[in-house]
C-alpha cells in the first residue's frame, strides 16, 4: 500500500503495533476505499472514552479472538473509526490523539482544530518541557 499522509501532511507514523491496529491490520491508520468506518484517527483510549464507545454501540473493550481483536485497555492506541471518535468528542469525551499517526483522510470527519486540542503528541525535541538549569 502507498505511503498515506498524517493530519500535517507528513508520512504517516505507527499508531500501534501492540496491539496492532489499523483497517488492514497493519500497524497504522491507513485507510482505502474498503474502510468504510475511517479508521483514521489514533487514539490513546481512556475508561471514559472506552466505556462511551461501548454505550454507544461500539465495544472496544471485549475480546473477539475471532477477528483477531484483543480488546482494548486504557492507554492502549487504536485507528478508532472518525465519526465515532467525534461522537465521544461532542459528548464530552476527549480522548488524546497521536497526530503524527493520525491520517489526513480523518480531516473528512473531524475538524482539525478538535484533533489539535486532544494531542497526546510530544514535541520532536523533549527538552524544551524540561527546565535543565
Amino acid at each position: 500500500m502507498e505511503q498515506q499522509a498524517n493530519v500535517h501532511g507528513e508520512p504517516l507514523e505507527v499508531c500501534s503495533l501492540e496491539p496492532l491496529t489499523g483497517f488492514y491490520r497493519d500497524g497504522f491508520a491507513t485507510t482505502g476505499p474498503d474502510d468504510v468506518g475511517s479508521h483514521t484517527v489514533c487514539t490513546v483510549v481512556t475508561a471514559e472514552f472506552l466505556e462511551h464507545q461501548r454505550s454507544i454501540g461500539n465495544d472496544l473493550s471485549t475480546p473477539m479472538p475471532q477477528y483477531g481483536f484483543p480488546g482494548l485497555e486504557p492507554g492502549d492506541r487504536w485507528a478508532v473509526c472518525a465519526p465515532r471518535w467525534q461522537q465521544s468528542y461532542d459528548a464530552g469525551i476527549k480522548a488524546p490523539v497521536v497526530l503524527r499517526a493520525t491520517n489526513i483522510a480523518a480531516l473528512d470527519h473531524v475538524a482539525l482544530d478538535a484533533l489539535q486540542e486532544c494531542s497526546a503528541d510530544s514535541p520532536d525535541d523533549a527538552s524544551s518541557l524540561f527546565d535543565l538549569d
